[in-house]
């Protein structure tokens, strides 16, 4: 499954810190606040049926050890899905039952002896290997933690309002058990107004993390610092002319709300925003395209403010070529534009789990790149009068508090 970060919807964290329980006749993985679920019964149910199925045979058609060699299945198969205990019971059990058939058959005891020796050894090996996959399976749990956390420190939660703007994001890394990927996004208030930015690191593990952690650092403090929204362009490319190689870079959308109605679009090598607006789905093209962040020096080219309109009821999405790139069994692209216009709805949130539910079965269930989609939404005044009529009528005083009633989040006050 492709690793999913969803905010803007849902609140409720999952985070991978596992904790280890045991007992006489459980050993299991669980999640902090979840209900251990079994992971290794008192007998293995399938190896089980195994041994007894070659039981069944060797009673209907053996002749003398036969059919039990066989029964080495049963502990063999055990290590796969069962802890050492586990093991060790299927294959004392496949031990007496071996023993019982060879008196039974009257096989000669040298004989008898191998084979029983053979599944010993078989039971203790299993067991060994059982071990050592239940070692591996919780440093790849420790190491599952702290790529979450690393990824939650680097793509911090987006809250369901930011300014006047409802907000949802929707990440998902393909390599899913590293739960980290080269995507990044922010959205930050400033004193300029609201501030983000969607980019795609080029390449893939840890270099990609660094700079994707780079980029976003220079932009949370410089998005801060600039009035300016082509300044904060500017900072975030030298400081990626000294750090990165000459073989790097980094393609992003920067954009700002700086008054009502006015928005502010630097596109450096991305792909284009989607606007929304009275049920259209508009790709809003550079009309001077920049290169990527990092190859300013080797192009001479310079990026350019693009501002729109923004009026209540707009919504507009960022993303990575992951969702746009991502191909089905015909290697037929995403057709992106035609799936927000078939999911757009009033709730980014909705609309974003909608349209990642189409995105995933389009590739027929997983990822082969990271993805990113952040949609923003300016809320309209018959939002805002909804939220109104149902905070009186729940006589409360905190719109936030009726915000699922309403169907609509707002900003807190």
């Amino acid at each position: 499954m492709s690793q999913r970060r969803d905010h803007g919807g849902d609140h409720r964290q999952t985070w991978p810190f596992m904790g280890r329980a045991a007992g006489p006749a459980l050993s299991v993985l669980v999640r902090p606040g979840e209900q251990p679920v079994a992971a290794t019964t008192v007998l293995p149910v399938l190896p089980v049926l195994i041994v007894s199925a070659v039981v069944a045979i060797d009673l209907v058609f053996g002749t003398g050890l036969t059919w039990v060699p066989l029964l080495a299945a049963g502990p063999a198969l055990a290590a796969t899905t069962n802890g050492p205990r586990g093991v060790l019971r299927v294959g004392l059990l496949a031990t007496a039952l071996g023993t019982a058939l060879g008196l039974r058959d009257r096989a000669p005891g040298h004989e008898l002896a191998v084979v029983l020796a053979a599944l010993v050894a078989v039971t203790l090996a299993s067991a060994l290997a059982s071990a050592l996959r239940r070692r591996r399976e919780l440093v790849l749990a420790a190491v599952r933690s702290v790529a979450e956390a690393a990824q939650h420190a680097l793509l911090q939660p987006v809250p369901a309002a930011v300014g006047p703007f409802q907000v949802a994001v929707r990440y998902s890394a393909a390599a899913a058990e590293a739960r980290i990927g080269g995507d990044l996004y922010a959205l930050v208030p400033t004193p300029h107004g609201v501030r983000l930015i969607v980019g795609d690191v080029r390449g893939k593990g840890l270099p990609a993390v660094e700079t994707a952690a780079l980029v976003l650092g220079i932009f949370r403090e410089a998005a801060y610092d600039e009035p300016d929204l082509l300044a904060v362009v500017d900072r975030i490319e030298r400081s990626l002319a000294r750090n990165l190689g000459q073989d790097d870079f980094v393609t992003a959308v920067v954009a700002g709300y700086p008054e009502p109605g006015r928005l502010e679009v630097v596109n450096c090598g991305h792909a284009p925003p989607l606007l929304v607006r009275d049920c259209e789905v508009i790709a809003v093209e550079p009309a001077h395209p920049a290169p990527p962040l990092g190859l300013r020096a080797l192009s001479g080219e310079s990026p350019r403010l693009q501002v729109l309109s923004f009026s209540d009821g707009d919504q507009l999405l960022l993303y990575t070529d992951g969702v746009t790139e991502a191909r089905d069994h015909g290697r037929e692209f995403y057709p992106l534009a035609e799936g927000l216009a078939r999911h757009v709805s009033h709730e980014p949130a909705r609309t974003l789990t909608a349209l990642h539910d189409d995105l995933l079965a389009h590739v027929g269930g997983r990822l082969h790149d990271d993805a990113a989609l952040l949609l923003l939404r300016k809320p309209t005044s018959a939002d805002v009068t909804d939220v109104a009529d149902v905070t009186d009528v729940a006589d409360v005083t905190d719109v936030t508090d009726v915000t699922d009633v309403a169907g609509v989040v707002v900003a807190e006050g």
